[in-house]
């Protein structure tokens, strides 16, 4: 399934677009496939990719049809109850104070965080993982957010999937194509490619700068928790534009 290739209106079908947009962006090489028998083909690990690293310039209603997508993709295939993105977020898997300052001094932590839960079977690989995804392009939002993530899903690294947050109050150098610092740091990972880009849509939906700045103001683990599972409420009540 995950080396699967799409053809035109799959790909549309797949991230919620028009096939004529899809095709425009595919002849002006913006989106990344190929041709057979003229015919425009899209691998699938390259779509999420894809998806991956320009889900945060998408407009509102846009993540929301992907969110909801997505989300009806890993309710049909999933054999455990639907959870809501807070709930991903384990016991112990949020640190107000994560003790780093460096790229790699934060990924390193952000693995100690998600150990200290008791759901990571596989540290050293969740940890080369997240280090290779990054050496590819820096997961740093313009907001003051990364999304540290492995480039493939992890179905084995972990118990359930999850999601652990850092925050690093005087901020990191991550990478952010605007050059700010990073503040808070959300460790996605995901079973398998679906879950991870609900995941992402969400999050995506969730973190506006007001978002941003109450979590920055959170004084602790409960208070953050609390403001994410106040937004995301707000943002699952969201019906779309007509």
């Amino acid at each position: 399934m995950p080396y699967r290739t799409f053809n035109l209106k799959e790909f549309a079908k797949h991230v919620c677009m028009d096939a004529r947009d899809v095709e425009r962006l595919a002849d002006e090489g913006r989106i990344p496939g190929h041709k057979v028998g003229g015919k425009w083909r899209f691998h699938r690990g390259r779509v999420t990719e894809w998806l991956q690293q320009h889900i945060h310039t998408l407009d509102g209603d846009h993540l929301h049809a992907l969110d909801e997508s997505f989300g009806q993709k890993v309710n049909a295939t999933s054999s455990i109850e639907s959870r809501t993105l807070t709930d991903l977020i384990p016991c112990d898997g949020i640190d107000v104070q994560l003790p780093a300052r460096t790229r790699v001094s934060v990924l390193r932590e952000l693995v100690k965080l998600c150990e200290h839960t008791g759901l990571l079977y596989d540290a050293r690989g969740l940890q080369d993982s997240l280090v290779e995804r990054e050496a590819l392009g820096s997961t740093a939002l313009p907001n003051g957010v990364a999304i540290p993530h492995a480039r493939q899903p992890l179905p084995y690294a972990t118990a359930m999937p999850l999601v652990c947050v850092g925050r690093v109050g005087a901020g990191i150098a991550f990478g952010s194509i605007n050059h700010c610092l990073t503040h808070l740091f959300f460790l996605i990972c995901c079973h398998d490619d679906e879950q991870h880009l609900h995941v992402l849509a969400r999050l995506m939906r969730i973190l506006d700068q007001d978002t941003v700045d109450l979590l920055m103001a959170a004084e602790s683990p409960d208070a953050l928790r609390a403001t994410l599972a106040n937004r995301e409420r707000h943002v699952m009540a969201y019906v779309g534009s007509a």
